[in-house]
């Protein structure tokens, strides 16, 4: 008998994963999803709710095991190619929970560095960031949000969201994020389902 519940216990978990609906989409959101799209909502991530941040929050179904995708969002120095226009991801420290990474953002002729604390919980398959405080930011003045990796049928449910702002007018940005927000989960379902 004691033998039985650990092993019951384990095929409901196996057999469980969220479903679509339960992330609060409509009909034609979750027929998109299925579809292969990627779908966006006008939600900005917890936490503080900066006046004239932007972002929002993407969804994208992955033909990848949740371990894969997992691996692809925490490999900061491989952030180069799924974050648009980052050209360096350097680890400047790491410690259990917590992930200090510089980026270098190219924009035209200039480039433009910032720094991310990093807050990985790898039991939840969540990874929360935000800017680094004291650390030379560049452009942006704030920028949080999170990765969340979840089981969905055989591959995965992948949510990322953002919300930033920088030192520019917020009218200059505006759709920069969203559009950041769809290329970035594009490049991470591409590479993890292995075309790119």
């Amino acid at each position: 008998m004691k033998r039985s519940l650990p092993i019951a216990a384990l095929l409901i978990l196996a057999a469980w994963t969220p479903s679509v609906s339960s992330l609060g989409l409509s009909d034609d959101q979750r027929r998109r999803l299925e579809g292969g799209e990627v779908v966006v909502l006008d939600i900005l991530p917890p936490g503080r709710q900066a006046a004239a941040a932007q972002g929002g929050t993407a969804f994208s179904l992955v033909n990848a095991p949740p371990e894969a995708v997992w691996q692809l969002v925490t490999d900061y120095p491989r952030h180069v190619g799924l974050y648009p226009k980052v050209t360096t991801a350097e680890v400047l420290d790491a410690a259990g929970d917590h992930t200090l990474v510089r980026y270098v953002v190219g924009v035209g002729p200039f480039s433009f560095r910032f720094h991310v604390d990093n807050y990985p919980d790898a039991g939840r398959r969540r990874l929360a960031w935000q800017l680094a405080a004291g650390r030379s930011n560049g452009l942006f003045r704030e920028n949080w949000g999170y990765w969340q990796v979840e089981p969905h049928g055989e591959g995965t449910m992948l949510t990322y969201s953002i919300a930033a702002r920088t030192v520019l007018p917020a009218f200059l940005t505006r759709g920069a994020e969203r559009e950041g927000l769809v290329d970035t989960i594009k490049a991470v379902r591409d590479r993890a389902e292995g075309r790119s």
